[in-house]
């Protein structure tokens, strides 16, 4: 699904995991939101779409390199969308593009992506196979 105010050409790939507002307390001096808040974010919905994906647990052991487009402001909405692009027999490697919508606007602006690498794991934290994806 595409959100209000973007065009096809421009859409996020994957599918919207995580919508969280920015708020004052995430802000660096210079009122931009802290990258590590944005990162935070994008290292939440990728765990969500791994779990999803493993069937279970899941922590994160790599993240590729990460490039910060735009700044995010107070106010802004943060969209975070993800999309499994690999399966290994414990690992999954998962794109993950952070999107802010602009406060009182309808503009989307991609803020940054990348690649974060889950394992699954099991109860004891060790790694554990991925199952199959499910028919149908």
């Amino acid at each position: 699904m595409i959100e209000p105010g973007l065009t096809p050409d421009e859409a996020p790939r994957g599918s919207l995991t995580v919508r969280v507002n920015a708020m004052p307390a995430d802000t660096n001096a210079n009122g931009d939101i802290f990258g590590g808040w944005v990162m935070s974010r994008m290292d939440a919905a990728g765990g969500i779409a791994g779990v999803d994906r493993a069937q279970g647990r899941v922590v994160t052991i790599a993240v590729d390199a990460m490039t910060f487009i735009r700044p995010v402001k107070v106010g802004d909405v943060l969209s975070v969308y993800t999309e499994v692009e690999s399966v290994g027999r414990t690992s999954m490697k998962i794109h993950v593009e952070a999107w802010a919508r602009r406060f009182r606007t309808t503009l989307h602006e991609k803020v940054t992506d990348a690649t974060f690498t889950f394992v699954a794991i099991d109860e004891e934290g060790r790694p554990r196979p991925v199952p199959k994806p499910p028919e149908g």
